[in-house]
């Protein structure tokens, strides 16, 4: 019995992260960050961080997101949350009309981080 609630208490922690990263119409794929050498994959809900040899340096979907926000105004769609566990704000956008998507970072104890992200 005390197993059954545990799992159940998982669960219930988990689920709510996990399925906060729904990207809606964001345009899903890989990007490439070139100051990085990193690619940028997003799925229908989650967000990771890959070496070109495909490694995972990163996945948003295994850690809890705060602030959670998608959005796809006049100037195309966007997504924006904070995560603790890196202790960054991001913000990851797609104009228009451009065939790039621009990823913004703050930082706290950095510079802001700001690049724009070819279609890989």
């Amino acid at each position: 019995m005390k197993r059954i609630v545990l799992a159940l208490l998982v669960a219930a922690i988990v689920i709510p992260a996990a399925s906060a990263l729904d990207l809606g119409e964001f345009p899903l794929g890989s990007w490439f960050d070139a100051n990085w050498d990193a690619i940028w994959e997003f799925s229908s809900n989650n967000i990771r961080i890959l070496a070109p040899d495909g490694t995972v340096h990163y996945d948003f979907g295994a850690v809890e997101v705060q602030n959670w926000k998608y959005g796809a105004g006049g100037d195309g769609p966007y997504v924006e949350f904070d995560c603790e566990a890196t202790g960054k704000h991001y913000k990851i956008s797609k104009p228009l009309l451009n065939t790039k998507v621009v990823l913004e970072i703050v930082r706290p104890d950095e510079p802001d981080y700001r690049v724009e992200m070819e279609k890989r």
